[in-house]
């Protein structure tokens, strides 16, 4: 009985010691994550500047609801630049990890090298690229001139599309570099012999990877995934950096609709109570897109149990 009780209250003292240690960090994690919650909440019911406030129930709500088509047009912009991005910058991660995972000559030089865009800022990756697409003494129209391919210089800033474009090829070059470095862990804890049997049943490349690859490797693509979807939703500062929603708010972002109205930004007064109420429905709708994700997903996280 008398060792029972002794390893009983060992395990008791390491618990409690477990708990000390990760009290901070659960604290931290509270008072930074939940209080803003709640006071974001508490000032949607509130028509305030951030200093006087006076009660308003749902009406931020309504007028969001009923009369901010500006509003709606930023999130519409926000899925279009979002999902666009994507498909480019998954898919060219997952390949630059699927060849640094051959082994080729240089792999350590490449991966650093690919990695370099990630670790720069993004507010200075929308100025570089900014440079790089001015219109009279841009990088971009200069090589394109120079090789005949247009006679004359590209605004591409000033239509909303082209603009849409340079901002994704902005976001594709800042984040595709931590993509393909998961992606590479997970290729790396593949067993190789899967695909010793593979190449000796005769199967190919392409099917390799459905059959055995990307099954095993589902669990970090889902969450991969996911985290570049909930990131690129949440773009503001690379817009900000770069065309601060021009043209003509066409390439105004939710999030960047929702910091002006915060600090007052481009002209417009602070409004901390409507601005609350539009950061509390932007937050559901991307709850609502990552639980619709999860569920999609699912079958690909538990492809390999």
């Amino acid at each position: 009985m008398r060792m029972k009780r002794g390893k009983g209250e060992r395990l008791t003292g390491d618990s409690v010691q477990a708990m000390g240690m990760l009290a901070p960090m659960m604290l931290g994690f509270v008072i930074f994550t939940y209080v803003p919650i709640v006071y974001i909440l508490r000032y949607s019911l509130y028509n305030s500047n951030g200093f006087k406030e006076s009660w308003v129930g749902l009406n931020n709500f309504v007028r969001l609801f009923t009369r901010d088509a500006t509003y709606w047009k930023s999130l519409i912009t926000t899925f279009i630049l979002a999902f666009g991005k994507l498909l480019i910058e998954i898919p060219l991660a997952m390949i630059l990890a699927l060849l640094l995972n051959k082994g080729i000559k240089g792999t350590g030089f490449f991966r650093v090298t690919l990695f370099l865009p990630a670790i720069i800022s993004t507010a200075i990756c929308g100025l570089i690229f900014s440079l790089m697409f001015a219109s009279y003494n841009g990088i971009i129209n200069t090589m394109l001139q120079n090789w005949g391919w247009i006679q004359k210089p590209i605004s591409w800033f000033s239509n909303r599309w082209t603009a849409l474009l340079v901002l994704g090829l902005a976001s594709v070059w800042n984040n595709f570099g931590i993509n393909m470095i998961f992606f590479l862990m997970a290729l790396q804890s593949v067993p190789k012999e899967l695909y010793e049997s593979a190449s000796i049943d005769g199967i190919t490349p392409v099917r390799r990877f459905f059959s055995i690859t990307l099954p095993m490797i589902g669990p970090t693509f889902q969450s991969v995934l996911l985290m570049a979807i909930v990131g690129s939703l949440k773009m503001a500062d690379l817009i900000l950096a770069s065309t601060n929603g021009q043209p003509a708010g066409g390439t105004e972002v939710v999030m960047t609709y929702v910091f002006k109205y915060f600090f007052g930004y481009s002209g417009r007064r602070v409004e901390v109570g409507y601005a609350s109420a539009m950061a509390v429905v932007t937050g559901i709708i991307l709850a609502i897109v990552s639980f619709v994700y999860m569920r999609m997903t699912k079958k690909i996280g538990n492809s390999v149990e």
